[in-house]
């Protein structure tokens, strides 16, 4: 099937894929001499984020990463990307340090949504978000978020407030899922195909509303296929971009942050 003829639904399954790769495979591909950092120094640690340092060539940076498992003891492992309160805080934890150290940071976005289990409610799931928003709004540090796969609901906007936003070609970011905005509007959680093409999810649709920045092209035979053609593309948006970023002014860089999440919201 051809990449132009791919329905929005087309691509929710891409994204959702189990072979598509994970965080760690971006990370292991793009990044040298990475340092992971675990526990958020008040609960516990939270496998569904990998966070930590590493080197993008000569520049050093600071790495928030949702991490899906790749079979199923991988999954429940990292309890399905989705990520419990401790796992913001952990991500948290680290962007202040990347502030105090004046470190770049990249969060790559691919989780179906926050883990909405009682436990991570009695920890605070929605202030864990809602902080990392308001943190993550005036840091004094460059930041690029990359969907890289599944951006759902709050889950996705605890590591995804940043200067830029880029998306993979086949890559979903929204509100909800499709199910659950089906099961709401339409009281049919069978009707997520309709639902998929409505809420404009996909990275062309975002793209034209000016919610993203860019659009990395993914290999027309499938990501799998050729992933090094798209790790470096990454590679080279990162590099260009830290570059002209770290030049900036930092109540400069907070200033034009802030005008771009008030442009999006008008």
């Amino acid at each position: 099937m051809s990449k132009n003829t791919l329905s929005a639904w087309d691509r929710v399954t891409l994204a959702r894929s189990a072979t598509r790769p994970k965080s760690s495979d971006y990370i292991d591909e793009i990044f040298t001499d990475f340092i992971d950092f675990c526990g958020d120094r008040n609960f516990g640690e939270d496998k569904s984020i990998i966070a930590g340092i590493a080197m993008l060539e000569d520049i050093p940076v600071t790495i928030i990463a949702q991490q899906k498992g790749k079979n199923a003891k991988e999954n429940i492992e990292r309890n399905f990307g989705m990520t419990n309160p401790e796992g913001y805080r952990k991500a948290l934890r680290l962007m202040k340090q990347a502030e105090k150290f004046n470190r770049p940071i990249v969060t790559f976005i691919d989780t179906p949504g926050a883990y909405p289990g009682i436990g991570a409610e009695e920890r605070g799931q929605a202030e864990a978000i809602a902080r990392n928003l308001m943190e993550m709004s005036s840091l004094k540090v460059p930041i690029i978020c990359i969907v890289i796969g599944e951006g759902s609901s709050g889950g996705a906007l605890g590591i995804g407030l940043g200067d830029k936003i880029v998306m993979l070609e086949n890559a979903i970011y929204s509100i909800l899922s499709p199910e659950g905005f089906a099961s709401i509007l339409y009281k049919d959680s069978s009707k997520a195909k309709e639902a998929a093409e409505n809420m404009k999810i996909t990275a062309k649709d975002l793209k034209k509303l000016g919610i993203i920045d860019e659009i990395i092209k993914e290999p027309a035979e499938g990501i799998e296929e050729d992933f090094e053609e798209v790790t470096d593309k990454i590679k080279e948006y990162l590099i260009k971009n830290f570059k002209k970023l770290l030049k900036e002014d930092k109540q400069k860089l907070i200033d034009k942050r802030y005008e771009k999440y008030r442009r999006i919201g008008q």
